[in-house]
């Protein structure tokens, strides 16, 4: 299947930390939050991509272009150095489709703009691009492909720390969870679409707004609740956790190197 990676935002809330970098280009450990998404969906079988581009787009292209395994991977050094032999490889076998989708577009207008290089494909995946999952993800296209619907998004656990507050007209305080406590599911960024969602998405319109509250009044919708690993990138506390597990030696997320599929264990990003 297809990854469409939504990656065109201008991601206001990290400029602080990396002013010139787009945020999927946001470094975790040694690469770009981008490659290890894309290593993710990897795992899986699904190496051809879309990438919806446009804050910095030659940001992505550069990179790219410039690509060279063996800064990524291990490798043996021989003939007085005229010889590499990689041990690993990442994204010989991907393909990527980069595609200009504007400074200020929706992610329902970027969507909309790579219909094209969907081909016929009649069921495929998408991303926001900025967090990272050990969800099993075959159980997630399963869930899809058997049913009568037209899309589906993972729910997840908020994972920071904001309190929930309820109180009566008179605004005497009568509770005060945590977001977990509070049983509060969140969209978790990663989905699964049949073509027919171009038949809900109106020009100009975001993704989530009007089209998905039109699959909801069709009973085309599903949720895929997910209790495990889930991390976003949205603000600098967001980085330093995600690179506090990648410095633990197994972060949760790189299915590729444990051989895990995702065990619906909650672990929460620390902090």
């Amino acid at each position: 299947m297809k990854v469409v990676i939504f990656c065109g935002g201008l991601g206001l809330r990290l400029r602080e930390a990396t002013p010139r970098l787009p945020k999927p280009m946001i470094p975790v450990g040694n690469q770009p939050i981008l490659i290890h998404l894309m290593k993710y969906y990897a795992h899986y079988g699904h190496t051809d991509f879309i990438l919806c581009l446009g804050h910095k787009a030659d940001v992505f292209k550069e990179y790219f272009l410039n690509y060279n395994e063996a800064m990524s991977n291990d490798f043996v050094l021989a003939d007085g150095g005229r010889t590499v032999e990689l041990l690993h490889e990442d994204i010989v076998n991907w393909r990527i489709t980069f595609v200009d989708t504007g400074l200020r577009a929706s992610i329902g207008q970027r969507l909309k703009l790579v219909e094209r290089h969907l081909d016929q494909d009649e069921v495929f995946l998408a991303n926001y691009g900025d967090g990272l999952s050990d969800l099993p993800l075959p159980s997630m296209i399963d869930q899809l492909v058997e049913s009568d619907k037209t899309a589906s998004f993972l729910c997840v656990r908020p994972n920071y720390s904001t309190h929930v507050v309820s109180f009566d007209e008179g605004l005497s305080v009568r509770g005060i969870q945590t977001m977990a406590q509070a049983g509060i599911w969140i969209n978790g960024g990663f989905f699964v679409f049949r073509k027919e969602i171009f038949d809900s998405l109106g020009a100009g319109e975001d993704l989530i707004e009007e089209p998905f509250r039109r699959l909801i009044d069709r009973d085309a919708l599903l949720a895929h609740r997910y209790g495990g690993f889930w991390a976003p990138m949205d603000t600098l506390k967001d980085k330093h956790n995600l690179e506090s597990l990648f410095e633990s030696g197994r972060p949760p997320w790189a299915v590729w190197e444990n051989g895990t599929v995702g065990d619906g264990k909650p672990r929460l990003a620390p902090g």
